[in-house]
Order: C-alpha cells, then structure tokens, then sequence
C-alpha cells in the first residue's frame, strides 16, 4: 500500500544521521508516496524548501495513472521519496514577527517583512501549505494576543496564495476554531487539515462543515485515545488524513521511539479498524484524500 505523510519534520535533528537513507530510499521502499515537511520556525521553513528542492521527483507533474507508475518503479528501485514543504510561524515562533532574534541569528525590522519572506518561500516550488501555523496555549512561550495576531495575518497571506493552511492548537481548540470560523465567514477560508487533532467530534464536524481535514497522527493507535477513536470513527472518510508529526508521537507498537513515516501503516490499520474497512482499501481512501487536501 502507498503512504502519504502529510505533516513531517525530517529537518530535525533526530534525522541527522540518516536522513539522506531514509528520504533518499528506505522510505519509498516501504511505500511512502510523499511527505510534507513542515516549517514551524523561520529556519524551519527554509529547510522545507531545500529538501523539497532535493527531494522532489518529477512524479508530481505527472497524471495520475503515469505518477502511480512512476511511484511503484521508484519503490522497486529504492529511489527517493517525493517531499513537498509547508512554510508557516508555529505559534512558539511568532516573536519573530514582533522584533525577536531567531535560532541562527536571524532578525527582521517588522511583521511585514517577516510575512514578505514567507510570502517568497510559499512561491517556491514544491510549497502546498502555509504550516504549520495556529495557537499554543501549553508552552506559553509567545502571550495569546500575540499568537492571535500572527495566527490570523498568516491565514491571510495563505488565502492570498491560495494555498492551504495546517494548524497546530493546542490547549487552545475553542480560540483555534473560532479563529478559523472568523476566517471562513469573512470569506477568507483557505481549506487545509487541523493537525494532530485533539478535539471532540462534535467540533472536527464543523471543521468538516468548513472543509478543512482531520490529521490523524500515531495518538490514535493509543489505548486509552477514545476521544479521537470516536472521532476517526464519526469522521467521513474523505476529510481524514494521515501524519506522523514525525520524529514525534510514534504509534503503537513503536511508542516511545523516534517515528517516520513508514510507522504511519499503523495508523492506517487502526483506522481501518474503526472504520471497518479494508486496509488497502482505507490506505488508498487516505491517499486520495492527502492529494486532494494539497493538490498534488
């Protein structure tokens, strides 16, 4: 069955010792279509790029039946595997907006230039997110105001790229979805997928209703995770996607050591499980939902 990893972090520097084996190979080889690596700082994102820029194949550009071709001669050959990037301030970051240095030094005179350089790397090839982006209320690290702030100018600039938007909330699901209400009434909506869902099934139904996806992590493989079984299994199929969050979070039997995207299979049985489908069947369900939701 083909994987699709729609929230990633092989930037990290988990992956330092083996990042070109896993992305250049071991991944396609167990099937991993694509994976999005997602910026969640400013150095975070431009790493994005380059290994989209490294990693891309020219699958992509393809129709479907010829990139599901080429996809199964790279799986046979080990070839790379396609990684797209997400460019986007997670909500610890957002200081950088306001003045702050960043990790390498970086600073800049205001918000607006901070959003003007996102806004270059969102025009690069192989970007399809503005993420991931949203509000933490766990950490702290940056006052609520703050985060609202940069939270709804960042779903702006994903509207006028029409690109779509992934979500980080935590702690934070009411402010988060209101948010995204405000900005989909205004008729500024840009789509997109709430990542690592954590919230009740009533609210992934609004979501749903305003056509954003559930991204549906290793969490789910979790035994005492009934809160997000309930909503994987009153979810409509076509709005669920699969994420490792990886090198975080891995599934049942692997919890506790570093995730990729290969351990996503777990949490395609799983979901296949509760939706009582059959797992090549619910494997390729997901897969066309990952396209879809970033239109590739």
């Amino acid at each position: 069955m083909l994987i699709c990893d729609t929230h990633s972090h092989y930037d990290d520097d988990a992956f330092a010792k083996d990042r070109e084996e896993l992305l250049g190979g071991a991944l396609a080889a167990a099937g991993v279509e694509f994976t999005v690596n997602m910026g969640a700082s400013m150095e975070g994102a431009e790493a994005s790029v380059m290994l989209a820029e490294k990693y891309r194949a020219d699958a992509q550009k393809a129709d479907a039946q010829k990139a599901g071709a080429q996809i199964a001669e790279r799986r046979e050959a080990a070839g790379p595997t396609i990684v797209y990037a997400g460019c986007g301030i997670h909500p610890d970051d957002v200081g950088v907006f306001e003045g702050k240095e960043t990790a390498s030094g970086m600073r800049f005179p205001g918000g607006a230039d901070v959003l003007e350089h996102l806004r270059v790397l969102c025009g690069k090839e192989g970007v399809v997110c503005v993420g991931e982006i949203g509000l933490d209320y766990h950490w702290m690290v940056e006052e609520k105001e703050v985060q609202k702030r940069w939270f709804r100018e960042q779903m702006r600039l994903a509207h006028e790229l029409d690109l779509p938007i992934n979500v980080h909330s935590r702690d934070a699901a009411q402010d988060t979805f209101d948010m995204i209400r405000e900005n989909y009434e205004a008729g500024n909506d840009t789509g997109g997928i709430i990542h690592c869902y954590s919230g009740s099934a009533e609210l992934a139904r609004e979501y749903v209703r305003m056509g954003y996806h559930i991204g549906i992590g290793g969490v789910v493989t979790f035994k005492n995770a009934k809160t997000l079984k309930k909503v994987v299994s009153q979810t409509p199929m076509e709005y669920l996607v699969t994420e490792t969050d990886c090198p975080y979070l891995s599934p049942e039997p692997n919890r506790g050591k570093r995730n990729d995207s290969r351990n996503i299979r777990f949490v395609i049985e799983e979901i296949a499980r509760l939706k009582e489908l059959d797992v090549e069947q619910c494997a390729e369900l997901l897969r066309r939902n990952a396209h879809e939701v970033y239109r590739v």
